[in-house]
């Protein structure tokens, strides 16, 4: 009998076994950047304890507190798998799980996702999530009552709680700088900020999900009657590009020789983003608001400027190869071409350079302005080897694995400088669409990506870190522009501000610019070009 008892666990020992397993297994990313920052040695190795003792204290609470709602078999349970599956993009990839990540992550399509499951991941799911728990599930649980097991719980919340104040009172000199001026450490403790993270979006969802009226913008847009020519412009939103992998903007590597052989290309060259990742970029560039002030549940509910220019008299078409136009193109046109029933350039997957198939019946069958916005899959990671056909492999060896570890720096730039080269050729070939039509309209290609890309600096790679700690390979962004022989675009405007700081905010202006709409609005930024007429 006794020996029968000696078998079973308790509520307090699940808390504790799997406070400390989380503690081990998913943090390396944490205990990595202390580390950088408090190197080990006789100075730092009591508050390097500390450290430790504070965040399994942490856990120790977390669990705790939620095993007072909820089963502790459970809670440990359903933690377990969470810290598996963030652990390992915060430790392969540099990622940070906050709620813009998980709202990535929601959007996802299955084909991204997939790119993203890999054997590493598998693995650490398996050993450090699935194994753990079918133990847990298979070791018996010694019964107790519901008030008794809450009692003990509430005695690991205080006891964890005492602990943790104690072990920083004990180097309260350096908790002042480790949480006043190190407060990007917390995004990497497992499950802590995860948990956070998702209990933030969750609450954040279902205060959206309440029905808001449409707010609109500039109900009295006008197009200018100055100007009796039609507008034609491509707006190309590239994906995950970075500026500095342009030969346009000085990268020593041959990877724009189609626009580079083009005429009337500018390349603006210190232009920054809106965020780090698509489902803040995308719908931001289009705002009014502008990054500081921009909100994706305000912004939502609130036109942008496509549909002031749709309602000011211009025929608006978004073609989309990426996951979705994040909200932009709700009230427009929009086509969806990851498919082969719509997109005819599609082998290994849907090629970005088919949604200009059956662009040019478009333009003959609408009369007036037209804006044509083309969202790519572009430099899409970590397969960005599936980015470009097999006769853009220009730069070899180039990884052709989504399992990034698996190969070197220079492979993975390799394969990321030829999908950087496919994106070229597509840009090359909108510009001979355009060209084909400019002697009917006042033609114009602008190129902007949504953010950039970490390929290894720093051991980041990927992207959508926090904007403040985000390096700038991933807000540093190519922004081309192109004019046909009839455009009324300033050149002169241009030349001008190719090396002036900017960012995605110009988008909204430059787009009335380009359309000649007039408006009421009050402090729109700047674009990024001024028509003849305005000057």
């Amino acid at each position: 009998m006794s020996s029968s008892k000696q078998q079973l666990i308790s509520s307090t020992q699940i808390i504790l076994a799997g406070a400390l397993f989380l503690l081990l297994t998913g943090n390396m990313s944490y205990f990595g950047k202390v580390l950088e920052t408090y190197p080990w040695n006789s100075d730092n190795a009591g508050f390097l304890v500390s450290v430790i003792v504070v965040l399994a204290c942490e856990i120790t609470l977390v669990i705790s507190l939620l095993s007072l709602l909820i089963p502790a078999r459970v809670t440990v349970s359903l933690l377990l798998l969470l810290s598996a599956l963030t652990a390992y993009f915060s430790d392969a990839f540099g990622v940070v799980i906050d709620t813009v990540m998980i709202r990535n992550t929601l959007q996802t399509n299955p084909a991204e996702m997939a790119d993203l499951i890999n054997l590493s991941f598998l693995l650490r799911l398996l050993l450090l999530g699935l194994a753990p728990i079918a133990l847990l599930w298979y070791l018996p649980l010694r019964p107790e009552s519901y008030w008794r097991r809450s009692r003990k719980q509430l005695l690991l919340v205080l006891v964890s709680i005492v602990t943790a104040l104690l072990s920083m009172a004990l180097f309260s000199s350096q908790y002042a700088s480790f949480i006043r001026v190190h407060k990007a450490f917390r995004y990497y403790a497992n499950p802590i900020f995860p948990l956070y993270s998702a209990g933030k979006y969750l609450v954040k969802a279902g205060v959206d999900s309440s029905p808001h009226p449409l707010v609109q913008l500039a109900p009295e847009a006008t197009i200018s009657k100055s100007d009796p020519d039609y507008e034609l412009t491509i707006m190309v939103v590239g994906e995950a590009a970075r500026r500095d992998r342009f030969s346009l903007n000085g990268y020593s590597r041959n990877t724009n020789p189609e626009l580079s052989g083009e005429s009337r290309v500018f390349s603006y060259t210190h232009i920054s983003s809106c965020g780090t990742s698509t489902s803040v970029s995308v719908p931001c560039m289009f705002a009014l608001s502008g990054r500081k002030d921009y909100d994706s549940s305000e912004d939502g509910n609130t036109q942008n400027v496509l549909d002031v220019l749709q309602r000011a008299g211009v025929s608006v078409l978004w073609r989309d190869n990426n996951s979705s136009s994040q909200g932009v193109a709700d009230r427009v046109q929009y086509e969806d071409f990851r498919t082969p029933d719509k997109n005819p350039e599609c082998d290994d997957e849907c090629r970005d350079v088919g949604m200009l198939s059956g662009l040019q019946d478009y333009i003959d069958t609408h009369s007036g302005d037209i804006l044509i916005v083309l969202h790519q899959m572009g430099n899409h990671g970590p397969a960005y080897y599936k980015r470009y056909p097999a006769e853009y492999k220009r730069f070899t060896p180039a990884c052709r694995s989504v399992e990034l570890s698996e190969c070197t720096d220079a492979e993975i730039g390799n394969a990321y400088d030829n999908a950087i080269g496919y994106t070229d050729y597509f840009l090359s070939q909108v510009i001979a669409l355009l060209k084909a039509n400019t002697p009917a309209y006042e033609t114009a290609m602008l190129y902007v990506s949504d953010h950039g890309e970490s390929l290894g600096e720093n051991d980041l790679y990927l992207h959508g870190l926090p904007y403040a700690l985000a390096p700038k390979e991933q807000t540093d962004i190519p922004v081309i522009l192109w004019l046909g022989e009839s455009s009324d675009i300033d050149v002169h405007s241009v030349l001008t501000r190719l090396e002036k700081k900017n960012s995605q905010d110009a988008v909204f202006q430059t787009l009335l610019t380009i359309y000649e709409v007039k408006t009421e609005l009050p402090s729109i930024p700047p674009g990024l070009f001024e028509t003849k007429e305005s000057d």
